[in-house]
């Protein structure tokens, strides 16, 4: 709503002034300008010096423990949800 507003105003403060010129109330005096001179003299750009480390890639072989793991099957209990959805029989039941 606010910015309706302010649009509003900006579009009839330009229709006065186009009215008013349009009339001869009022006239407006422009006199031409020109663009702002620019120079560059000389300079250098400036420098950087680094020292990097020196860094080498490879391989190598070498022994190392490594643990192995066995897995056996057994029988446990765990736990189960049964849900029976309304109006299912109460036997058949789905287990998640």
């Amino acid at each position: 709503m606010p910015m309706r507003f302010l649009l509003a105003l900006i579009g009839l403060a330009a229709v006065v002034v186009a009215v008013l010129l349009s009339l001869g109330l009022m006239t407006l005096k422009t006199t031409p300008g020109s663009m702002p001179s620019v120079s560059f003299n000389g300079g250098t750009a400036p420098s950087v010096n680094a020292n990097l480390a020196t860094v080498t890639m490879g391989t190598e072989n070498k022994t190392i423990e490594v643990p192995t793991v066995t897995t056996t099957q057994k029988t446990i209990t765990v736990p189960t949800v049964t849900m029976n959805k309304p109006g299912e029989p109460a036997n058949s039941s789905a287990t998640k």
